[in-house]
């Protein structure tokens, strides 16, 4: 890539196809004839003609180099995985739009190693966020208005390995709950609506909300029974810190595996994660039952994905952890079905 600093009429009659604008360029009465980024073509030395006398800053392509705008889209092609899709380009810029809800997944090596490369920016959401339909979840561009081929290939060759960025869906699975804590029946009615909106948000179904004594017996028999015909089991109330609790030596007699007791955050350290058989296990403690806004909405979005949640996945949500007012856009919008930037600019 060379730069040169030329007269208007000059870049006029000598016909420079193919380069590219370095700046905006305006007619001698101040209109913008020309923006940035823009390769020049018949149309477009037809508009310089109309700021004659101007000096203008132009870029020569060398041999191998290709423009912005195709080296981004290659990107953007390369990084972009399953439910995603292209909008731009806007400033040599591409949007990865989410087309459907779901989970936000990124390979943060590959990124990095992406980022690495010169004049390469990918830029995204967080991992594991919870997106809608027509949410921006990444841009992709280059910086530089030519890029060498060859490093638009090197990023290539990296993205092949990922995907860097892909959506995961949820999938509509039948869930039941469990109460182990004693509720009158007004706030029964508050506790299904609660459940009941989470789980329709996910396209599942609820299967029954079955209220239980609290002996750790009859709590270990319905998940048996409830494990045999539900992809997910809700556990609600009890003392996760009281070893003796019904719902927690439950879980053992059930045959049930605990993944992970407790949890790398503030609120929700009360926690914990189990599996029996291929049915997951996701405690709601007493304070996460009418609440919007827990560490069981952080892992519940990976459970309804059907993912096979492991341990150290819930571990690395200790980084972001503190779950302060600011934290809120981490949490699944219950009351939403569509991204309201659907149809903003890329």
């Amino acid at each position: 890539m060379r730069g040169h600093k030329l007269q208007a009429r000059e870049i006029v009659a000598r016909g420079l196809r193919g380069w590219v604008l370095a700046e905006d360029v305006r007619s001698t009465a101040g209109k913008r004839v020309a923006r940035k980024g823009q390769r020049l073509d018949d149309a477009v030395l037809e508009q310089l003609a109309s700021a004659d006398g101007r000096e203008v800053h132009v870029v020569e392509p060398e041999p191998g180099e290709i423009h912005e705008d195709e080296a981004s889209r290659r990107l953007a092609t390369a990084v972009a995985g399953p439910g995603l899709r292209l909008k731009g380009p806007a400033q040599s810029r591409f949007n990865l739009i989410a087309q459907r809800k779901g989970v936000v997944r990124i390979d943060q090596d590959l990124l990095r190693q992406l980022n690495a490369l010169y004049g390469v920016a990918v830029f995204t959401l967080l991992d594991r966020q919870v997106v809608l339909p027509g949410k921006v979840v990444a841009g992709v561009k280059v910086t530089p208005l030519v890029m060498p081929e060859a490093v638009v290939r090197r990023a290539e060759e990296i993205a092949s390995q990922g995907p860097v960025i892909a959506l995961q869906p949820f999938q509509p699975k039948q869930v039941a709950v469990v109460a182990t804590q004693g509720l009158p029946e007004k706030l029964r009615d508050r506790f299904r609506r609660t459940v009941e909106q989470k789980i329709g948000w996910y396209g599942s179904t609820i299967s029954g909300i079955t209220y239980l004594p609290a002996e750790a017996e009859a709590v270990a028999e319905a998940l048996r029974e409830l494990a045999r015909t539900n992809d997910v089991i809700l556990v609600a109330g009890g003392n996760t810190i009281d070893p003796l609790d019904p719902a927690f030596v439950a879980l053992d007699r059930s045959g049930a595996e605990m993944i992970h007791f407790g949890a790398p955050s503030h609120p929700g350290s009360m926690f914990w994660l189990a599996r029996l058989g291929e049915t997951s296990i996701v405690n709601l403690a007493s304070c996460s039952m009418y609440s919007r806004s827990t560490f069981a909405d952080l892992v519940l979005p990976l459970v309804m994905t059907g993912e096979r949640v492991t341990e150290a996945e819930i571990d690395e949500f200790g980084y972001g952890g503190l779950l302060e007012r600011d934290m809120a856009f981490r949490f699944p919008p219950y009351d939403s079905d569509v991204s309201d930037e659907e149809n903003e600019d890329a």
